[in-house]
């Protein structure tokens, strides 16, 4: 879940222009490349686990390379943070995100866990009102009962008797996605904050909250240090990093061109992208009871992208993925 905050790192460089639907094809498939690359990072993660790296020394390298490359571009960052407080609760919560996401994927159903995390939605209704002052509408709250509908079906299985989370990779699906949630509350109180600023803290909680929670579950025998060097984890690795880049700067090139409805639909293809390839590499298993609860919280979520209607290409690039939104 590394995207939205290279999304502000991109928007600091170019700047936003939207194009007329004829021109519109090319940031289309550039925001849907980027679905895809984020749609399949699991089966890599899950390819350097089998290598001996853990999804979270995969998570602290990726983000101590884009922590290094912000800070050859944009030295002076560093000031902002230190004079703004909130930012590490923003670097908390966004390193937190990353923790679950990629460490759930690796541990059982990839379709279950992105339809859990993809709740998202959901917290983003009961963090607004108290943090944001937005009282939930009528619409919100239908919107919440369709995605919690939905939620009762995934997690509820033959042996499950109730639908609640049965493991760890349920908790941190669903972990993931309330720190999401709240990344992006977050970054509409830090609305004001300069973009490279923002992105700063989200990279510096990615690094930082993804190597402490991987040395102490070193301590508590969790898993182990990373491998000795090799050439195949440090190329899958290398790849990953690069990849991530590539799909962010997708990302960037698509959302500054085209709606914020539209880019939340395109987004959302996230879902397909990382269903389909669990199903069809034997990671994840889609009945006709995960596909109609998963069905529910997709809609929801894409309900909630529709009704926020156009933003203007600021917010747009300030919280990219506030609908799915991996």
């Amino acid at each position: 879940m590394f995207h939205y905050a290279t999304t502000l790192f991109t928007s600091s460089l170019v700047t936003p222009t939207i194009q007329t639907k004829p021109n519109a094809l090319a940031p289309a498939l550039a925001l849907v490349f980027n679905a895809l690359i984020w749609g399949v990072s699991w089966w890599p993660l899950r390819a350097l686990e089998q290598r001996g790296l853990h999804p979270l020394w995969a998570t602290a390298i990726v983000f101590i390379f884009a922590l290094l490359c912000l800070l050859a571009i944009r030295p002076r960052a560093w000031r902002g943070l230190v004079q703004t407080p909130l930012l590490w609760a923003l670097a908390l919560a966004s390193g937190l995100t990353n923790v679950g996401f990629n460490w759930a994927v690796t541990q059982g159903d990839v379709v279950r866990a992105v339809l859990l995390f993809y709740l998202m939605p959901v917290w983003v209704v009961l963090l607004a009102w108290p943090m944001l002052g937005e009282r939930p509408s009528r619409t919100s709250l239908l919107r919440l009962s369709l995605a919690l509908i939905g939620v009762v079906l995934v997690l509820k299985t033959d042996e499950a008797p109730w639908p609640v989370p049965e493991g760890l990779m349920d908790w941190l699906a669903i972990g993931g996605g309330f720190c999401f949630a709240l990344t992006n509350i977050l970054l509409r109180k830090l609305q004001h904050s300069a973009d490279e600023t923002r992105m700063l803290a989200m990279f510096v909680g990615g690094a930082i909250t993804a190597t402490t929670a991987a040395l102490l579950g070193g301590v508590l025998g969790i898993l182990h240090l990373p491998p000795a060097p090799n050439l195949s984890w440090i190329l899958i690795t290398a790849l990953l990093s690069f990849a991530f880049l590539a799909g962010n700067l997708s990302l960037q090139y698509g959302a500054a061109r085209l709606s914020a409805s539209t880019t939340a639909l395109l987004m959302l293809t996230e879902v397909l992208f990382a269903s389909a390839s669990a199903v069809l590499l034997g990671a994840g298993e889609l009945t006709a009871q995960t596909l109609g609860g998963g069905a529910l919280i997709v809609l929801a979520a894409l309900w909630s992208s529709l009704d926020a209607g156009p933003n203007t290409p600021r917010d747009r690039l300030t919280v990219q993925k506030e609908s799915s939104g991996t």
